[in-house]
Parts: structure tokens; sequence; C-alpha cells
């Protein structure tokens, strides 16, 4: 006899109440209308991706070790790879065996390890604010208490970690061109957080998916450099060689490396070793060396002409005034809205208007400003920013005169009111 029930039998655990979608994601349909310039997307540009390079390391790969390339492989990753991890970042300043190099399907995935091996439900988790978005969707499974710690142009106060901080399992941060601010941690507050989390006892989770990404001056050495074994560092291949080839890696301290390892074993057994052996021989003949400058002279002209856009179109003083700061590097424009502004209620006018951008309230853990936006500018020609600029200004107008309007309205109906 076919059963009546029509409810559903699945009972989804309780932390998925704690899951959303993620908004990025869900603003980048938006994209998909007709006539829509998008300075919303996180993505590299398709343009940088060195598909020749990747044909023919995919052929000498499987020409020379096919059957190695195609079989089960090592958790920790491809040996050679692990080797070349560590003699880059070495080069850096950063001294690290290939022995602590945990090679992750795309640097996403090492952020969910971080967040499965040290986050108790309950337990305490320290973050930029702003800070990454896929961070906190990667943390948020794992039930922590999120800790917003208060900073400045110059990244994270020393002082402020020290006194909110106390008793977090970790400090996650971005020092290299924020996503989504485009903040970067000077080298003397690296120093001054290092130093106030070793004191307080808060490890640091170090994100650096953007460093490679500079237009103007490289950054400074890595938190890890003045904290190595309290520091656990993120880096990522999808800025520079291409996103598709999920790779990034983890370098963690002895204390915890088994576990991630362990962690890893349990999601996955172990990333692609076929895509390793590709960017490993991409990689073994120098290649990033001439290709990442490349990039960063595309991007370069592309930043600079948001910059050139922003000035133009949007106003600094005044009403309608908005704030910014020119990023060294990344990918990203944060701006500042009028007090009152609601960055959501400003992208449906922009959309009207043939843009679209990030509202700024999901990138905080605490308190959102509901003020704030993110602008990408790498995936988008210098024309088409200057129009979707020229764009999102005319939107800000829209919205400014509709509050006019809305109010005066309110006022009418007040004097009518008082008139009875």
């Amino acid at each position: 006899m076919a059963s009546t029930r029509t409810s559903s039998p699945w009972q989804l655990a309780t932390r998925t109440a704690r899951m959303n979608p993620s908004a990025i994601r869900e603003i980048l349909k938006l994209t998909e209308l007709p006539g829509i310039i998008s300075l919303a997307g996180g993505l590299p540009s398709a343009a940088t991706f060195p598909v020749e390079a990747v044909s023919e390391a995919t052929a000498r790969v499987l020409r020379d070790t096919p059957r190695e390339a195609l079989q089960y492989a090592a958790s920790e990753g491809f040996g050679p790879l692990r080797e070349w991890v560590a003699a880059e970042l070495a080069r850096q300043g950063l001294a690290a065996s290939p022995a602590q190099v945990l090679i992750t399907t795309g640097s996403q995935q090492g952020l969910d390890l971080v967040g499965k091996v040290l986050i108790d439900a309950g337990s305490r988790v320290a973050v930029e604010s702003p800070t990454y978005l896929g961070a906190l969707q990667a943390f948020v499974p794992y039930e922590p208490e999120f800790v917003a710690v208060a900073g400045d142009d110059d990244g994270p106060l020393a002082e402020a970690l020290a006194s909110s901080a106390a008793g977090a399992r970790f400090l996650y941060a971005l020092p290299n061109f924020q996503n989504p601010s485009g903040h970067s941690i000077t080298a003397g507050r690296r120093a001054e957080l290092a130093a106030a989390a070793a004191n307080a006892g808060v490890p640091i989770v170090e994100d650096n998916p953007y460093g490679d990404l500079w237009y103007d001056v490289a950054p400074p050495a890595p938190i890890a450099t003045h904290w190595r074994e309290g520091t656990i560092y993120l880096g990522s291949f999808s800025k520079v060689l291409a996103p598709g080839l999920r790779l990034g890696y983890v370098i963690a301290p002895d204390a915890v490396y088994a576990k991630l390892v362990q962690a890893k074993q349990a999601a996955d057994l172990h990333t692609p070793g076929f895509n390793q052996r590709i960017v490993h021989e991409i990689l073994r003949s120098g290649f990033l060396d001439s290709h990442v400058p490349t990039i960063r002279n595309r991007y370069r002209v592309q930043r600079d002409a948001m910059q050139a856009a922003l000035v133009a179109h949007l106003p600094t003083s005044g009403p309608l005034a908005c704030r910014w700061k020119m990023p060294g590097g990344g990918m990203f424009f944060w701006v500042e809205l009028p007090a009152g502004v609601d960055s959501e209620a400003l992208l449906v006018k922009a959309v009207a208007r043939g843009v679209a951008f990030v509202p700024g309230a999901p990138f905080f853990a605490g308190a959102a400003r509901a003020n704030t936006l993110r602008l990408s500018f790498v995936t988008v020609g210098a024309d088409a920013i200057e129009r979707g600029i020229a764009a999102l200004a005319a939107a800000l107008r829209d919205l400014r005169e509709d509050a006019v309007a809305a109010g005066a309205a309110k006022d009418a109906r007040r004097r009518a009111e008082l008139a009875r």
C-alpha cells in the first residue's frame, strides 16, 4: 500500500539553521540579466588564464606519468608541489618544511578544515570587521561565537585583540588587499598583532589569496614570520593560475598538521593528483615569474580606471558624500556611503540603471554597516567601469530623490492631520 505521508522524511542537523546562501552568489544571478555591468563578482579575469601553459603541461603529465596522475594520491599532496610551495614561501621570508604543507582543494577547503579541527560549538573566533564572507560561511557550521576586532586602515588594533579576543580559538585575518575592504595590514601592525596574539594565547589563521596581486609596492612579510608556531598560513593558486584547478595549500605547525590531514582524509581523501601534477609542471619552469606581472599590469589599469571613475562621479562632500581608499592591490574597492543609506536598497536602483555590486552588510560578523558596498574591477574593462560607476552615482541620486520625496510626503500628511 502506498504511503500517504506528504512531509519530508529528512531531518536536518541543527547546525544547518546557521547556514545561509552566499549573498555574492545570489547577486551574481543579477549579472545574467541583459545589459548589466557587473562590478559584483570576486572572480579573476578569464583573460589571465594560462590556457596554453595548462594545455602543454597536461600533455606532458599524460605522456610521462599518466597512470600515477590518474591514481589515488597522498592526502598531504604531491611531494614536488609541496616542496615548491615551501621553497616559494622561503623566498618571502617564511620558513616552512614541505612536511608542514598540506595541499587543499582550493583555499576555501583549507578554511573548512581549520574550522573542523579548531572550532567547538560556542567557542570564540576573532575576525576583522569587515571580513571575508567565505570564511564566515566556512566557520558557521561549527557554531562559533564570532568576535569582531576593532581596527583602522592599518589593520586590526593590537590592543583591541588583547582586550576583546581573550580565549578565542584563533584570529582570522587577511593581511594583503583584504576581501572586501582592499586594506592591507602594515608591517608594523603585523608585528604588533603577532606579539599581542602570542601574549594573549590566541593563534592566528593568516589567509593570503591576494598577496601576489600588488600594483604599487609588494606587501610586507607574512604575519607568520613573527610567530611561526602560532600561525596557520593559507595560500591559493586560483588568482595567479586559474580557479577551476581548485588548488590551495595550508602551512600548519606540527601541533595541528596531523589533525588537518585527518580532517581532509574524511572530506575527500586527497586533492586531485592530476591537477596537482599539472600545476607543478607549470610552476617548476618558473612560469609565474613572467605570468604574474602580466596579471598585475592588466589589473593595475583597471584599478586606476575605477579610481578615476569614482573621483569623477561619486561626491566626497555634501549630503551624498562617499568615502573610499584606492587599494594597493587585490581586486576590490570598498565604498562607504552616506550615513543612513542602505546599500541593498541602492542595489535595486543600480540594477535598474544597469550595474550590479555587492552590498557590504554580509561581510560583517557582528553589527553590520548597511551603508557600505564592494566593487570589483578585474573582470570589467575601463570603458565599462566608467559607465558602471556613472550608473552607480545616478542610482545614488535616485535613492536620495526618493528619500526627499518620501520625507516631503510624510511632512504633508502630518500637516494635513494637524489642520483637521
